[in-house]
């Protein structure tokens, strides 16, 4: 367990906790579960990770002057141009379990800048508008693990959307045992009504 009175320590520990929860929610799956878009605007449970793999590749990366190893696994800045949503979605020739895999290696990557800067590190990120481009490693840890909370979350409505799995952790669930959801749910509505 990391030292959660050390600042450093604590904002690396919250943000691999939320990387873990996130490709969690992966478990079990099977690949077009995981591709199959749960929303409107067509978000699924692998485009999420591949997004936000991607968000750490760039935010640990380039703006603290450092490059994926495996850059060319990663969406190119110009893929964009054409396809403002590239990273929210898995290609025909990517698997859930390749980007797993990615994931972890960017993982690690975003370790090793975390481990190698101390938190007034300074950087700039290159897609930010100038002037406030400049920033240190302390922001963006919390820039990202805000980020790749709030997907989480996304992830825990489709997920549960789509097999009722729900839990905060692998091995904390942080949900009532034996709950009745069924009366639950029906009394919530029943509540609502009340305003209709």
């Amino acid at each position: 367990m990391a030292d959660l009175g050390d600042p450093k320590a604590a904002l690396h520990h919250y943000l691999r906790a939320t990387r873990e929860d996130l490709i969690w929610k992966l478990d079990g799956l099977s690949e077009r579960a995981a591709r199959l878009p749960r929303t409107a605007t067509g978000n699924n449970l692998l485009g999420l990770v591949k997004h936000c793999l991607n968000v750490e590749a760039g935010y640990f990366g380039p703006t603290f002057g450092r490059e994926f190893p495996a850059a060319d696994e990663l969406v190119p800045m110009s893929a964009y141009d054409q396809d403002p949503q590239s990273d929210w979605y898995a290609r025909a020739d990517e698997t859930m379990d390749g980007l797993i895999d990615l994931y972890r290696r960017v993982g690690a990557f975003a370790d090793e800048t975390i481990e190698q800067l101390p938190l007034d590190a300074p950087g700039r990120v290159p897609w930010w508008q100038p002037g406030s481009d400049v920033v240190t490693l302390q922001r963006i840890i919390v820039h990202v693990t805000c980020d790749l909370a709030r997907h989480a979350g996304h992830a825990d409505i489709m997920r549960e959307q789509h097999d009722s799995a729900i839990g905060l952790r692998r091995n904390n669930t942080n949900i009532p045992d034996e709950y009745d959801w069924p009366g639950y749910v029906a009394k919530l509505t029943e509540l609502a009504d009340r305003f209709a």
